[in-house]
This record gives C-alpha cells, structure tokens and sequence, in this order.
C-alpha cells in the first residue's frame, strides 16, 4: 500500500506541472531562464506561457476542449432497462467538514452520487460506489456510502474502496460484479470524464452505458458552467478539460 501511494503521488506531482495554474507558470519561468542564454528564444517561450494561460480560461478555446469530450447525451430509459446495477464513480473528497462530523465527498463526487441516488430510485437498481484513499484514511466510496444513505436514502451494495485511479476503478469493479453475472452497468461520473471511463470499463469487460452528469460546456443550448468572458468557471473547466486529454494522450502512450 506505501509503494502504491508514492506512485501515486508522484503521479499526482507529475500531473501538476502538466496543467493549469502551474503549466502556464511554468512555460513563462522557463522562458525567462532562457533569457540569460538566448533572450529572443526566452521572450518568444514566456510570450507561448502567457498565451497558454489565456487559452486555458478562455470561455471560447474551454468549449472547444470540452466539446471533443463532452460527447455522450444523458442516459435514455431504454438504456436504463438494459443495465444490471449502477455504478458511480468518485472524485475526490473534503477532508474538513466540521459541519457534517469530518471528512465527506468533495463537490465532484457530490454531483456524481446525486445523480446515481436518482437513477437508483427512477430503477431499483442496486448500486457500486468506487473510489479509494492513497493514504490509511477513510476510502473516497466509503464516504459516497455514507453519503448515499444519509442524505439520498439509498444503500450501495457494493463499496469498491481500493481504486487510485480510473483504470482502478474498472478493474476492481470487475472483480466484484462479474462473478455474479453483473456485465452491464450504468456508468455515473462527469460528462467530460466520461470518455475514459467508458474506454476503461469497456476493456475490464464492461458494456457501458453512459450515465454523465454535470456537463461545463454546452450540450444541445447555452453553457452550462462557461461565462462570456474569463471567470473561475471557465478556468476550472480548462483545468478539467485538460486534464481528460492528458489522460486520454496517457492511455494511448500505454497502447490501450
């Protein structure tokens, strides 16, 4: 469990500097190092960080990053039908809420149990949260558990407590579901993760139906989370969207 938390952790640092806030950061620090040897090569590589900056929280270029991701419609009730049990992913977690006792699901996780709380009581189907801890503390499903049945009323039937990551998520969600006949899940977590949440859960031998919820780029009308001009929204969801593709870039580089 030590090893696979600094690996963790290593990951998690490496993916820091691949992404905003630090990328930009880190492009125009670089560019003004370069100045001492090559000052015309350093302006040109601070003027890229600065642009890199603005692209990332511009509503406009956001939009056009979430919409290669944010791909699939809502969940049909046909499809609903066809699913064996419902399977919501974690998203993080808040590790300081007096008010609610101690540690609870982040605002990630929250949105997805909402939804997967909804389309277990729209169905009766029953319910895997997934999501581990890098370190000793209370697993990321296990605070979904505990969230699902105080605040939505519903029991999971299965707590998948031991996942890092999304590959995680699919092979250890495998291991629980398959050998009792379980292979066709409804698959809950955010619209622009759902790409490669579908591709893991697919190859761990999955069919998938996806089931996203809370979209940051427009589907079908206005945007839903992107302003007209750059704000905090727009920059997280450059944050995100980012964030997808250098995991989807890791998958391909893996050869999956």
């Amino acid at each position: 469990m030590e090893q696979l938390s600094i690996l963790f952790i290593a990951k998690k640092l490496i993916g820091i500097f691949l992404l905003p806030p630090m990328l930009p950061l880190v492009i125009i620090a670089g560019g003004l190092l370069c100045q001492i040897w090559r000052p015309r090569a350093g302006r040109w590589i601070a003027w890229a960080g600065l642009v890199v900056g603005l692209l990332v929280c511009w509503p406009d270029s956001v939009a056009w990053l979430l919409r290669g991701l944010e791909r699939d419609p809502p969940i049909a009730a046909a499809q609903l039908k066809q699913a064996q049990a419902i399977v919501i992913l974690a998203g993080g977690r808040r590790s300081n809420a007096p008010e609610l006792g101690g540690e609870t699901v982040n605002r990630i996780t929250l949105e997805r149990v909402r939804y997967g709380a909804r389309l277990a009581r729209q169905t009766g189907l029953p319910v895997l949260v997934s999501g581990g801890s890098p370190t000793s503390g209370t697993s990321e499903a296990e605070l979904m558990r505990r969230t699902l049945k105080e605040d939505f009323g519903i029991a999971a039937r299965w707590v998948e407590g031991a996942s890092l990551d999304t590959h995680e998520n699919a092979v250890f969600s495998a291991k629980l579901l398959q050998p009792k006949g379980y292979t066709r899940v409804a698959l809950v977590t955010h619209a622009a993760h759902m790409p490669r949440s579908v591709g893991e859960f697919e190859r761990a031998g999955f069919t998938v139906y996806p089931a996203p919820t809370a979209y940051l780029g427009s589907h079908g009308g206005e945007a839903q989370a992107l302003p007209a001009l750059p704000s905090a929204s727009s920059a997280y969801g450059g944050f995100y969207a980012l964030h997808e593709w250098v995991g989807l870039i890791a998958l391909r580089l893996r050869g999956q």
